[in-house]
């Protein structure tokens, strides 16, 4: 004792240097657990991984996302059309073609059918093929446009084999050619036409390509049986 007034231990300034040192530690140990916990529970939410799948979500990339011009709405799926019951009740099939409308197995019939713009309209065209059950040979290609709430038939080809598809806005047809002694099998070539549809609302022949194809080498041909 001095003076009447009693000793006291280090002021906190004095004691600052050690005292502050273990403040500012459990300080530091509490972020940690903080941190630890919350990435924890992240990765919980997250399948895991310990990170969004999706990435980071920062400020400027949802900024960025807000600004994001969205893209263009995809095209409708045409509707689609029994073309079974569309043929068989097409007056412009013939018999013939229409006897091929058997199912082959179950209830799988021997047709193709592809939709596309061929006429401009504002319906899907469509495009049938239908093709024998044993060698899946072309008999009848059509061409059905809607309109007036039903679909009417625009083409037909039945002079087998044949084979139609729409190739960038134009119809074309394929056609098998035969010479004497060729197989079913084996043509000598083929004709592919192409069509184009015009604004007197028909298909008028644009141009003809005839390929050739090479002969099998020592292989004797077997005869294209003649129509009965």
């Amino acid at each position: 004792m001095r003076g009447g007034l009693t000793e006291a231990g280090p002021t906190p300034a004095q004691a600052g240097p050690t005292a502050a040192r273990g403040t500012f530690q459990a300080a530091i140990t509490a972020v940690t657990v903080l941190a630890a916990l919350a990435l924890f529970v992240s990765a919980c939410a997250t399948g895991g991984t310990g990170t969004r799948d999706e990435g980071p979500a920062h400020a400027d990339a949802v900024a960025g996302a807000a600004t994001m011009t969205p893209s263009a709405a995809p095209t409708a799926t045409p509707s689609r059309v029994d073309a079974i019951q569309l043929v068989k009740a097409d007056p412009e099939v013939s018999a013939e073609v229409k006897g091929q409308l058997k199912p082959c197995v179950g209830d799988e019939y021997p047709v193709d059918v592809s939709y596309g713009d061929l006429t401009g309209g504002p319906v899907t065209d469509l495009v049938v093929n239908v093709l024998t059950c044993g060698d899946a040979v072309g008999v009848g290609s059509y061409v059905y446009r809607e309109k007036d709430g039903r679909y009417e038939n625009v083409f037909k080809t039945e002079e087998p084999p044949v084979y139609a598809e729409i190739d960038r806005g134009d119809l074309v047809v394929t056609k098998q050619v035969y010479a004497k002694g060729d197989s079913v099998s084996s043509p000598s070539g083929e004709n592919v036409i192409t069509y184009r549809w015009t604004t007197a609302d028909r298909f008028v022949k644009e141009f003809t390509i005839h390929n050739e194809y090479n002969s099998p080498v020592d292989e004797e041909p077997t005869p294209v049986p003649e129509s009965g």
